[in-house]
């Protein structure tokens, strides 16, 4: 770019306004007169000095759109970074709040909710200062995957270490239906009913009707393990229908995707399932005692699972009775009838489900769980071994 004193002297060159020469002054002789001009050159001249003008109006408003193109893009940064300094400023300076708070709201966590997306809406609710203090707070809490789904009774403006206190603790959460894996339906049905304010009657009567038009033909009328285990709305469903069919539905689609055989098949891995996770308590254990039951089934042996026998009498394996280990008219007494019981006896889990589709290898016959505080289970296919791991129980439980 040309300075403004070339750029001048440009433009003076190009109007032929050059100082007049002062040789002939310097010799004392006056300048001679400048000669005539012809019509055409003066017509040369004057086009030249209007492509010149153009040429420096044109020079001129390119400088002027330069430099003002410049000072807006300098200032929109400047001003642009002052926001956003702003932005963090006011973004640091939020300070949780002290608690405990005041109020009562009612705040609902859904299955699979991260400590983000609760975060954002405990602050969009007035309960938390904001979303990133909450998440920091579970993060120092290590308790990400310890939020429970549910219905809440928190305040307003909480701070964030007590509403995580409250959020990861099991006992807090209200209105949502837990589906464990050991469940019996009558227990699933009774809170259901309870937690849905739907009458009790309801649900009795879909079982009644063995579940027609909610269950697949395979359940053979029993919602007996095909309730898949989860959280659910049931307040906001208002109908035994719908809720049972919500539960079965999810089975269904659960079973799908372990590829678990369809028809008969399915019906009998859910049953030997169900035995498993009425059995034991810890998944290492899962694929022996599938082996156990399928060792007995093959020697037309009886199962003799208390589990089973405790699931016709509507009891814990532990309020069994002599009475009920002998009653006959059982249907569910393994002890005494031969071969799978007529249905499952709870809700099994996937991986009691996995453990009944991939059995492991072996020969055993039996097994105790001979402390069940830890759950250790010991296997064997010896008579004698059996009934020395059964003295190891029954130490255990005289001492506990």
């Amino acid at each position: 770019m040309m300075a403004g004193r070339d750029l001048e002297e440009f433009f003076q060159a190009a109007q032929g306004d050059q100082q007049p020469d002062d040789t002939y002054q310097k010799m004392g002789i006056s300048q001679p007169p400048a000669p005539p001009q012809t019509r055409m050159a003066m017509q040369r001249v004057a086009r030249k000095k209007k492509r010149h003008k153009a040429l420096r109006r044109t020079l001129i408003i390119a400088f002027f759109v330069v430099f003002v193109a410049a000072a807006w893009f300098i200032f929109s940064r400047v001003n642009l970074s002052s926001v956003s300094t702003q932005q963090t400023q006011d973004h640091t300076n939020v300070q949780d709040y002290p608690g405990p708070g005041s109020g009562s709201v009612e705040f609902t966590v859904e299955t699979g909710d991260s400590s983000a997306v609760i975060g954002e809406r405990l602050t969009k609710d007035g309960i938390v200062a904001s979303a990133d203090i909450f998440t920091q707070a579970v993060l120092n809490a290590n308790a990400e995957s310890s939020l429970q789904p549910g219905i809440f009774t928190l305040k307003y403006r909480m701070s964030a270490e007590d509403v995580v206190d409250i959020l990861t603790d099991p006992s807090n959460s209200k209105g949502l239906l837990q589906v464990t894996s050991d469940a019996r339906v009558s227990d699933i049905v009774k809170e259901a009913a309870e937690l849905s304010g739907t009458p009790e009657k309801d649900f009795t009567a879909i079982i009644k009707d063995h579940g027609k038009g909610i269950l697949p033909d395979e359940a053979n009328g029993s919602f007996e393990g095909w309730l898949e285990p989860g959280t659910y709305d049931v307040k906001s469903m208002k109908s035994a229908r719908k809720i049972l069919t919500k539960m079965v539905k999810d089975r269904i689609d659960k079973l799908d995707t372990l590829g678990v055989p369809t028809g008969s098949e399915r019906e009998r891995i859910l049953t030997i399932a169900s035995i498993v996770e009425g059995e034991v308590n810890k998944a290492e254990y899962y694929p022996k005692v599938t082996r156990v039951i399928l060792n007995r089934l093959d020697k037309n042996m009886a199962l003799g699972m208390d589990s089973v026998v405790a699931y016709g009498n509507n009891v814990a394996p532990r309020q069994l009775t002599t009475k009920m280990l002998n009653d006959t008219s059982n249907p569910y007494n393994s002890r005494i009838k031969k071969g799978l019981p007529p249905t499952p006896i709870n809700n099994p889990s996937n991986d009691t489900i996995a453990a009944a589709m991939n059995p492991a290898d072996g020969d055993w016959l039996y097994f105790v769980t001979v402390n069940l505080d830890t759950g250790e289970t010991k296997f064997t296919k010896s008579v004698s071994q059996f009934e020395k791991y059964s003295k190891e129980y029954a130490e255990w439980e005289k001492n506990n």
